[in-house]
């Protein structure tokens, strides 16, 4: 631990060492302890040379070069391959870790094939899928194998009939060439014939269960687990899963009476038939993924597109796999897994071991050309990354304890066979080179001296050993204060040789002073400015305070010249303002008067013996007044109200002495010219109205006017009823329409009727 940025009093070299990364011993005595940061160390008089201050170190043991093709033998793209680190606990360590991405590095592909009622017209486009399959992987990498397996569910209720006719028959009629229901049954183990991948495949039968799920996380599992039985190579795995249907997982096999756990197992018997499964209950999706991740398999979920999205959703919780939408007829699944595989492979992801070793962390800075991130804790990613180009990652280890001997961590790329050893171990020892058994200055041979400290024989006890046990564990007056009744040494320490020996978080004679016990500020004993002595802050150099917090420059109080804008004073180096300013320089002010408002009371109680101080105006107001009878304003006047329709005006005039003098007026009328204002606005408004008002009377007026004279003008008409009956009929309704509706004439009418 820190203190005050220094490092605590401890007995030895060993733990001095290991409580902070910047303590470090000297191994010569001292003045104010052994245990300190090296600079602190040098200022009390420790020579460098007698200064033990270890620090982490790194060595690269194996970093082949990067290879740029499959053509070479062996195959690199992960670099380098083994380092060794030694780690001081608190002090981080990184190195760099380099990928670069083979063209045509070689494939294991299995494909793990749902066989249940509903797949049945898949199976017969998975028989012709041999050469086509190999044909679109050799395009992108020399060497493929591929394998084949397929699935069900288990064979208890409810998941399959148990009835025996069921059992030997499960499909819906007799033509279907069913075979019985089996969870799991391993075909073809991964070869590059792909004759014989038909071959196989071709006599494989439909087959059905009772529910929707099937059981394909038991495939999966035993897929993964059984690496002898399909023949895994080291080079990029992908296990192709086929189905229509959701997925049973753990916690449903006890539907079925099956309720010990998933044991991770391999449980194959020699025809490859998964015959235990009714003993396990199906995997979890976390126990899925770690045997995936451990076992380097990059699954490629290839489901009919009303499955699509419970498997994006299960594709987030697998490292390194892809969903890809698979047609009714899987007519579609070469296609598909091309498009799988080159998504996977350019995608580099570099993990460590699902468990590291106790006391250390791990960060992962990504360095991909066109982007970069850091600081992720779980691994380093870059996407879109193209065949021969090198991507890099730097990799960040710290310790926070010390291990407990040699630790191993693997980090690896997902999808690679290639892996990169890290072994571990922490610098908690000092290696001071002065070791001497039964030394004399260990009181004639007492102890063992080393690092300026002497470790004593047993039977003995002391700074020098200069003690025998069985005398330095009896309580002593002169371990005890005269008048304390307490514990010896307080409580907080051991009496040896009639000496307090005190722990590190105390001193003095009898330890009775707690140096843990100062004031703090911000969390921090004595603000981190001082140091903690008996439960006092002896502050450093310009700092006071109980807990040293009060700085004593005035730098941060100044600004422009002036402290605290000349409205408060600096106190710690921070601005305290007086009533009424604030801010960080006491610049803004609340609620100040002008000084026209500060003497418009007085001003107007003096000179005219009115206002709110009228009733004690000699007494509030010092102010000596001079009354003018209608002055004129001019700049630098008081121009203020008065109640009533008057104008208070004053003059403010301060003497050397600091006496005001207000030199008062008063314009009488400014209230009446308001009002006069306010009278003249309100006629025009009426105005406005009013003719607005004889403009809608004279318009109104004009078109009952015309009305009428369009009536007289009808009655004087002759009509020839015979001949012209319709116009009469058209001209009558004319009539009546403008009849119900007069007043919505606002211009003259004129008609021709023929």
């Amino acid at each position: 631990q820190m203190l005050g940025g220094s490092c605590q009093p401890h007995p030895s070299c060993h733990e001095c060492i290991q409580s902070h990364p910047h303590c470090a011993w000297c191994k010569q005595v001292v003045n104010s302890g052994r245990c300190a940061p090296r600079l602190e160390l040098e200022r009390r008089g420790c020579l460098p040379d007698e200064i033990v201050d270890p620090h982490g170190q790194q060595q690269i043991l194996e970093d082949r070069p990067l290879s740029n093709s499959t053509q070479h033998q062996t195959i690199t793209q992960l670099a380098p391959q083994r380092i060794s680190l030694r780690l001081r606990p608190g002090e981080e360590q990184n190195f760099t870790v380099r990928f670069r991405r083979a063209e045509g590095y070689p494939v294991d592909l299995y494909y793990l094939m749902d066989l249940s009622y509903s797949m049945k017209d898949d199976l017969e486009n998975i028989k012709r899928l041999g050469s086509d399959l190999l044909a679109a992987l050799r395009d992108v990498t020399t060497s493929v194998k591929i394998g084949f397996g397929s699935f069900v569910d288990k064979t208890v209720l409810p998941y399959t009939s148990t009835a025996p006719s069921k059992r030997r028959m499960p499909c819906p009629t007799a033509d279907d060439h069913c075979q019985p229901a089996f969870s799991y049954q391993h075909v073809l183990q991964l070869t590059d014939n792909a004759s014989e991948f038909e071959s196989r495949v071709s006599q494989q039968h439909i087959s059905a269960n009772m529910d929707d799920a099937e059981g394909g996380f038991d495939a999966i599992m035993q897929a993964a687990v059984c690496q002898k039985q399909i023949g895994w190579r080291d080079v990029t795995r992908l296990l192709v899963f086929t189905s229509d249907g959701a997925f049973h997982m753990a916690g449903d096999g006890k539907l079925g009476g099956v309720y010990l756990p998933n044991d991770g197992q391999c449980h194959l018997d020699a025809n490859g038939l998964y015959t235990e499964s009714h003993f396990y209950d199906y995997p979890s999706v976390a126990h899925l993924a770690e045997v995936l991740s451990a076992a380097n398999i990059q699954p490629i979920f290839a489901v009919t597109g009303s499955m699509l999205h419970m498997y994006e959703e299960l594709s987030r919780h697998i490292p390194k796999s892809v969903v890809g939408e698979l047609k009714e007829d899987s007519s579609n699944v070469v296609q598909l897994i091309a498009e799988a595989y080159n998504s996977l492979s350019s995608t580099v992801n570099l993990e460590h071991s699902a468990d590291l070793p106790p006391g250390i962390s791990i960060a992962y800075d990504s360095h991909c050309g066109n982007s970069e991130a850091f600081g992720h804790e779980q691994g380093g990613e870059c996407l879109g990354v193209r065949v021969n180009q090198m991507v890099q990652f730097t990799v960040r280890i710290k310790a926070t304890a010390c291990l407990p001997g040699p630790q191993k961590l693997v980090l690896r790329v997902l999808g690679v066979g290639e892996e990169l050893q890290v072994q571990l171990t922490t610098a908690c020892e000092c290696q001071c080179g002065d070791a001497q058994p039964y030394a004399e200055h260990c009181s004639g041979g007492h102890g063992n001296f080393s690092c300026g400290v002497c470790s004593c024989q047993e039977g003995y006890v002391g700074r020098l050993c200069e003690c025998q046990q069985e005398k330095a564990g009896a309580p002593e007056a002169t371990c005890q204060d005269v008048n304390d009744t307490g514990p010896i040494c307080s409580g907080k320490g051991q009496c040896v040789c009639g000496k307090c020996q005190c722990s590190s978080q105390a001193s003095g004679p009898f330890c009775n002073c707690d140096n843990t016990a100062c004031h703090r500020h911000n969390g921090q004993l004595c603000a981190g400015n001082g140091q903690c002595r008996c439960g006092t802050c002896q502050c450093d150099a310009n700092y006071t305070g109980s807990a040293c917090e009060c700085s004593l420059d005035t730098s941060g109080c100044v600004q422009e010249g002036t402290t605290c804008s000349g409205h408060g004073r600096c106190v710690c180096n921070r601005c305290q303002c007086d009533p009424s300013w604030f801010g960080s320089h006491c610049s803004h002010c609340l609620d100040c008067q002008t000084p026209c408002e500060l003497h418009r009371d007085c001003a107007e109680c003096k000179a005219f013996g009115t206002g709110q101080l009228s009733a004690n105006c000699s007494a509030s107001c010092g102010q000596t007044v001079q009354v003018v009878p209608a002055a004129s304003t001019h700049e630098g006047w008081c121009q203020m109200p008065m109640k009533g329709s008057s104008l208070l005006i004053f003059l403010i005039e301060t003497d050397e002495t600091g006496g005001v003098t207000l030199t008062v007026s008063r314009k009488e009328g400014t209230t009446q010219t308001v009002n006069l204002v306010l009278w003249l606005v309100l006629g025009l408004v009426l105005a406005g109205l009013s003719i607005m008002v004889l403009y809608r009377g004279i318009v109104e007026v004009q078109d009952r006017r015309e009305f009428k004279r369009f009536e007289k003008e009808l009655e004087k008409l002759q009509w020839d009823k015979v001949r012209d009956e319709n116009k009469v009929t058209t001209a009558v309704n004319l009539a009546n329409f403008y009849t119900f509706q007069p007043l919505k004439l606002s211009y003259p009418l004129k008609f021709a009727i023929f």
